[in-house]
């Protein structure tokens, strides 16, 4: 399996796990998920690997967490349809690997699985 990066340049904390990575010599995919939405099943795949509660995934204080009908109780499908249709609610920076997939908040935590 290929190490991915899920990552919006934009984001200080996204650039600061890819420089991270960079640092290590990790050799790793880059993946502009704003650019190139993840489907359905990738997310469902993601969030069978993540070790985190589903809600670490998503980022509660932009608009479209509101616009989307989320709330702290809503179910993986729900997740997972916001995602779709709001790629901009997805946590970053993620990296999956094939030990796992952590979210990068810090930035460091992505060594974990590495």
């Amino acid at each position: 399996m290929t190490n991915i990066l899920y990552h919006n340049p934009r984001c200080s904390k996204s650039r600061e796990a890819k420089a991270l990575l960079d640092e290590k010599g990790v050799d790793y995919q880059t993946r502009l998920y704003l650019q190139e939405p993840l489907s359905q099943d990738e997310l469902a795949q993601l969030i069978t690997r993540l070790k985190e509660p589903l809600n670490a995934l998503v980022r509660s204080k932009e608009a479209e967490y509101k616009a989307a009908g989320l709330n702290k109780d809503s179910d993986q499908a729900v997740i997972i349809a916001a995602l779709v249709e709001y790629p901009k609610l997805l946590e970053r920076p993620i990296l999956a690997t094939k030990k796992g997939v952590r979210i990068g908040r810090p930035p460091e935590r992505i060594l974990e699985i590495l």
